[in-house]
């Protein structure tokens, strides 16, 4: 009756076998990628920007930090989960001010993951033909290694891997 239909018109279910397993195909890395640690966002108005997520959305939200290095006025919202990255230009050759220019009312500027080997991540990148965007690492706003990569070779995204 229907249970005979019903056993013999049910899907067949395949799994792969173990020869054909996807921790195959990825190569064993010296460094590990780890949590994303921040997504970027310009701003054109920080102190706006700050009300909005501290006052409207009722974020925790850090005082504004000077990173001349960078050329940058940073703060962080605490998510929970991760945090964003407000950035805000310091100085005239600031990559900020240039990203403003073109986009007027601000927007993802970069996502930021962890590593746990920075510099094994940099000599195999650049190995992979991945383009690092300073000779070294700098110290982010956390007071780690960071480097940014290239975002031609990232799919348009601007990426930072920061030391864990």
């Amino acid at each position: 009756g229907l249970l005979t239909r019903w056993q013999t018109s049910a899907p067949t279910i395949r799994t792969l076998s173990s020869s054909n397993s996807f921790s195959q195909n990825i190569p064993s890395c010296l460094w590990k990628l780890g949590r994303l640690n921040h997504v970027a966002i310009a701003v054109p108005d920080l102190e706006k920007a700050q009300s909005l997520y501290k006052d409207v959305l009722g974020a925790q939200v850090s005082e504004t930090v000077a990173l001349p290095e960078h050329g940058v006025y940073t703060v962080f919202v605490e998510l929970g989960n991760t945090k964003l990255e407000l950035l805000h230009p310091l100085g005239e050759k600031s990559p900020i001010a240039s990203f403003l220019q073109k986009n007027k009312t601000g927007g993802m500027h970069h996502i930021c993951i962890e590593v746990d080997d920075i510099k094994a991540a940099v000599a195999e990148l650049k190995k992979k033909k991945i383009r690092i965007l300073s000779e070294e690492p700098k110290i982010g706003a956390h007071g780690k290694p960071v480097i940014f990569l290239h975002p031609k070779d990232c799919h348009g995204v601007l990426v930072e891997l920061e030391q864990s």
